[in-house]
């Protein structure tokens, strides 16, 4: 905790905001500035001139380049980072990956400003703000349907609390952005903090469901039969994976992470994992368990007719959700994995059925049909399966693809948490969170897999200069197919038999004429490949590893067919 009686330096709303991030325990303050936090700055500036411990600062030369970091930041830590932006320009540059924050469930505060007198008082805000940066209803307005929470903080004697109070409420379940509109005037207003109130914040208690629920629910397991685990989201909680694989395991309860999931939530390897499709276990199952799973069936009244639903999740139904449907018979409501600690404790009591448990594990253990062998092409899979075999053990795999999302998740196999992570929301920030991810675990290999059409999507030069000042390597590797395949798909899907398709004309598709991708960063000293042959991929990818390695960022760009 910081002293700040000494008044010889004068306090404003910059160091209220400063001191807030200390004691919230904020890493990070990530910025794409305005010329509002003049006063944050001068407060950062004292900060480096006093020696006070405090966050680091980043500027950042795009809006969705600074949420989509501390938005990959926050998905390792779990904590929440401050981002500062500019006026409503800014916001709504950074819009689209504020909301990709929401659908991740990853806290951060965001803030941005206007002037609330347009220099009718002795405060000159500078007329830009009159002219044309002002919004009718505030931005604060603007903000308010894709995060969490929407504030204006009235007054700089408020300032610091309101900072706490947004970590507080973006921190908590369903965790989220949140966001506070801190006016010019309320920056430069002079601060002197109330002694009492300065002080390093503490982080939420742990909930855990009812020992009633909790026996309930183990009831439910022990006496199903076939019980089915559906998943989305459960490794991005703490000890949720290894809890998970507990459940599981001690029941041999097969497990199923649909096209929803969003990062590694049980091993790819073990016979316990299903795959992406539970049609088949579904339609024999007498108890299916969704654990932070918000979309396990679609359309959503397809829910399975014969079964019961038990749900386990922090917040199971998400308030950011315009349609939800999960017709649950029971809900566990909790911290995800001291919950399913607790669930496999109740199932202990009670004792494990050996027999029906031991005939369930000879079932997943017999041998499955087996695929198609693997074509000499190249192909997503192939690309995959490379990859999966040089690069570390350890490395983190950031996925921004559509069409070939499945099977990056399938053939990468992840065996542990934060082995992959799916960026959600809208297309253009997988560069950014991956960045994110390297700056809060500089050591661990960080590879970007991303189509042609979402790559172009991203801010590319700014996050390109981001990583080499930045000090951040990063693996990109295009899955490059020369079209938006899934507006093809999509199309082809309503009009099967149009005049599209008869004609060979379609539109919203083409991307052949997309510049030589991997020549793109060559103005940063990268190392840029381009791979048209099957032969060639390994190599490719074993010299941009090399790369990376070295400290250089590395883009392959990896021509599929069309």
């Amino acid at each position: 905790m910081t002293d700040l009686t000494d008044e010889k330096d004068q306090k404003d709303g910059g160091e209220a905001i400063l001191e807030a991030c200390r004691n919230l325990g904020v890493d990070v303050i990530f910025s794409s500035p305005g010329s509002e936090w003049a006063p944050v700055w001068e407060a950062l500036a004292r900060q480096e001139k006093n020696g006070t411990p405090g966050p680091r600062y980043l500027d950042l030369l795009h809006e969705t380049l600074a949420v989509a970091m501390a938005t990959g930041y926050g998905l390792v830590t779990g904590r929440p980072q401050m981002v500062l932006l500019h006026a409503v320009p800014g916001l709504l540059q950074g819009a689209c990956g504020i909301h990709g924050a929401l659908l991740a469930n990853v806290g951060m505060v965001v803030c941005s400003s206007e002037s609330i007198t347009y220099g009718e008082t002795e405060t000159d805000p500078g007329s830009q703000w009159y002219r044309n940066l002002s919004i009718v209803g505030g931005t604060q307005a603007v903000a308010a349907p894709f995060v969490k929470w929407s504030t204006q903080v009235g007054s700089v004697s408020t300032l610091y609390g309101s900072v706490v109070r947004a970590a507080e409420i973006a921190r908590r379940g369903p965790a989220g952005p949140v966001y506070l509109n801190v006016p010019v005037e309320v920056l430069l207003e002079p601060w002197k903090p109330a002694a009492t109130a300065i002080r390093p914040v503490a982080l939420p208690g742990s909930r855990v469901s009812t020992e009633r629920d909790l026996a309930e629910a183990a009831r439910r397991l022990v006496a199903a039969e076939h019980p089915v685990i559906v998943t989305e989201s459960a490794g991005r909680h703490p000890d949720g994976f290894a809890a998970l694989v507990d459940l599981a395991e001690l029941l041999s309860i097969p497990v199923i992470e649909p096209q929803s999931a969003v990062c590694a939530n049980f091993p790819r390897t073990s016979e316990l994992h299903r795959g992406g499709d539970g049609g088949a276990l579904f339609a024999e199952a007498d108890l299916i368990v969704l654990v932070c799973c918000r979309a396990p069936w679609y359309p959503p009244s397809n829910r399975p007719a014969d079964a019961e639903v038990l749900v386990v999740d922090d917040v199971p139904h998400r308030p950011y959700s315009d349609y939800q449907v999960l017709v649950a018979d029971q809900y566990l409501e909790g911290d995800v994995g001291p919950t399913l600690r607790a669930l496999v404790s109740g199932v202990k009591e009670l004792g494990v059925d050996d027999e029906r448990v031991a005939a369930r594990r000879a079932v997943l253990a017999a041998p499955r049909p087996a695929r198609a062998a693997a074509g000499d092409g190249l192909d997503a899979a192939a690309v995959v399966r490379e990859l999966r075999d040089l690069i570390d053990p350890r490395a983190a795999v950031v996925d921004e693809t559509i069409t070939h999302s499945r099977a990056i998740a399938q053939h990468l196999r992840a065996e542990e948490p934060g082995r992959y992570s799916y960026v959600q929301g809208g297309l253009g920030q997988g560069l950014g969170v991956a960045l994110g991810v390297k700056l809060a675990d500089p050591d661990r290999e960080v590879v970007l897999t991303i189509g042609d059409g979402s790559f172009l999507y991203n801010p590319i030069v700014q996050s390109l200069a981001a990583s080499r000042a930045l000090g951040l390597p990063l693996l990109v590797v295009v899955f490059n197919n020369r079209q938006y395949r899934s507006m093809k798909l999509n199309h082809l899907r309503f009009y099967p038999q149009g005049t599209a398709v008869t004609e060979g004309d379609f539109r919203g598709v083409d991307l052949t004429d997309q510049p030589d991708l991997a020549s793109l960063v060559t103005p940063f000293e990268m190392a840029g490949h381009t791979v048209t042959n099957p032969d060639d991929l390994r190599p490719v990818l074993e010299a941009a590893l090399a790369s990376v390695r070295a400290g250089v960022t590395a883009l392959v760009d990896v021509h599929l067919p069309l």
